[in-house]
């Protein structure tokens, strides 16, 4: 893993890598590095002078990451009030979006204050959400703790909550006004959750650049260690995320593309009730592998092609198997009819039918509107055979 580095004139920290967003009046920078974390307060009060915040976070990100955001932002002068909540998806509900709601209010955040999401995806979907709502609109910058979140739901303003129907079904598209993503922060993740936010950093390169899907195939151990093609990953990430988002910031278009392997992955993690039992990463590994077969046996892409993303995320140590789930022959996950019904709750649905992000290459993802709801049922009912 990567060592702390301190900075001193023989010795500075290195320079962040900046990736920004182009929205117009709603574009923002992402601040990519080791140890920019400690600039939290800095940043903020260059950003929004004389602003307020509240950090929202999760009990265990709270141990770690908690008092050094604290101590950058008293460092600048930003006063903060905390807001610590349970962990998991399922804090992603009612609840959850009532207690961090009222907790702001309480704080007295006003619409001209700054509201901090600091954790993974959950606590950033969340808050953003809260965010969104709370006085009708306050900014918020997101400060990701997963690789997952730093190369995927931190950056292009989704923010939402559960529904028992489904994932994401309730939200807002309300964009932050600043990321941080320090790369330090990943040494705290357990190796499943640094591969679960693996798989997404995969999806870009199998969605729109096979030359950095060949990339990570070649440098994947470096990524994991922490070296600095870890950084260069995120990086591109990013940059190919903001792209999209800038191309199409409310997903009419484009933006659907960073859905690959999520009709698939969506509909698997309801199965599991989003538990434990299936990361999101890896609802998106398995996703993605069945979105790949899926255009191969379509016709769209070479057999090859499939077997090399599976092959990739397997070698990753990710599931690429129906099979490979927690509790694979509970309810719903062994059943195809059941999966189907999952996936006709997806935000993508249209006039009742599927939309689907699928291969026309290695590296080039379409959207796929036509797909005939029986092929998928009888594509499925076969894979949860094989």
């Amino acid at each position: 893993m990567t060592a702390s580095t301190s900075a001193s004139p023989r010795n500075p920290a290195p320079t962040p890598t900046i990736v920004h967003v182009g929205l117009g009046e709603r574009a923002y920078d992402i601040v990519i590095g080791h140890d920019v974390l400690a600039e939290l307060g800095a940043r903020i009060a260059a950003l929004r002078p004389g602003a307020r915040t509240a950090i929202v976070t999760d009990q265990s990100v709270a141990k770690h990451w908690l008092e050094p955001a604290e101590a950058a932002l008293a460092a600048a002068g930003v006063a903060t009030t905390r807001i610590v909540t349970g962990e998991g998806e399922a804090v992603k509900s009612y609840a959850g979006l009532e207690q961090v709601s009222e907790a702001l209010i309480a704080a007295k955040i006003e619409r001209n204050d700054l509201v901090i999401a600091l954790g993974g995806g959950v606590i950033g979907d969340l808050t953003g959400f809260a965010a969104s709502i709370v006085r009708r609109g306050v900014d918020f910058v997101q400060v990701p703790t997963t690789l997952l979140a730093q190369v995927d739901s931190s950056v292009g303003g989704k923010t939402g909550i559960n529904s028992p129907h489904g994932k994401n079904l309730l939200g807002a598209f309300h964009q932050p006004v600043l990321v941080i993503a320090d790369t330090q922060v990943l040494d705290t993740l357990s190796p499943r959750q640094f591969r679960a936010g693996y798989a997404e950093v995969v999806k870009y390169g199998v969605l729109g650049d096979a030359k950095f899907f060949a990339w990570l195939e070649a440098n994947r151990a470096e990524i994991v260690n922490g070296g600095a093609a870890r950084e260069h990953a995120i990086a591109e990430s990013c940059r190919a995320k903001a792209a999209i988002v800038a191309r199409d910031e409310r997903e009419t278009g484009d933006r659907a593309l960073l859905n690959l392997g999520h009709t698939f992955g969506h509909a698997l993690e309801a199965a599991t009730g989003f538990s434990d039992r299936l990361f999101h990463g890896e609802g998106v590994s398995i996703g993605m592998v069945l979105a790949s077969e899926l255009s191969a046996e379509l016709g769209m892409i070479p057999a090859s092609d499939a077997a090399r993303v599976a092959k990739h995320l397997a070698d990753s140590g990710l599931p690429t198997r129906l099979q490979e789930i927690a509790g694979f022959s509970q309810e719903g996950l062994a059943d195809a009819d059941a999966l189907m019904a999952l996936m006709a709750q997806d935000k993508k649905v249209k006039r009742g039918r599927l939309t689907f992000i699928l291969l026309k290459a290695l590296g080039q993802a379409v959207i796929v509107n036509d797909v005939q709801p029986q092929l998928v049922r009888d594509f499925l009912a076969r894979k949860l055979k094989a």
